[in-house]
């Protein structure tokens, strides 16, 4: 059964940065994409970015772009989410999320995902 543990969230000032991790376990990734998506309050989950575990290949939001970075750990069976220049609008519960197949064009899609961890709170001060 495949788990997905969040951690790293936090309150900081806008500009600062924040790194959240997700811990994977339960099975063996290496065909799995790995996905991290954000819901504030009132709104719908949406997509921030998302890697390939086997060769890397990475994903943004344009939101995201040139901010944030997803990676991952194959030694460790994690991949983080840097948060860089964080703006009071990126505040959210983000949750990281895992799919068996690989499906273009349908990577940012909330449900494309098949699990997902239990979320962390990201509060970004103005």
């Amino acid at each position: 059964q495949v788990q997905l543990v969040e951690s790293g969230g936090g309150l900081v000032q806008a500009g600062g940065s924040l790194r959240l991790s997700c811990a994977a376990s339960g099975r063996t990734f290496t065909s799995y994409v790995m996905g991290w998506f954000r819901q504030a309050p009132g709104k719908e989950r949406e997509f921030v970015a998302c890697i390939r575990w086997s060769g890397g290949t990475t994903y943004y939001a344009d939101s995201s772009k040139g901010r944030f970075t997803i990676s991952r750990d194959n030694a460790k069976n994690t991949v983080d989410l840097q948060m860089n220049s964080l703006k009071a609008e990126d505040t959210a519960v983000y949750y990281c999320a895992a799919v068996d197949f690989d499906i273009p064009g349908a990577l940012t899609k909330a449900g494309t995902y098949d699990y997902w961890g239990q979320g962390t709170q990201v509060t970004v001060s103005s």
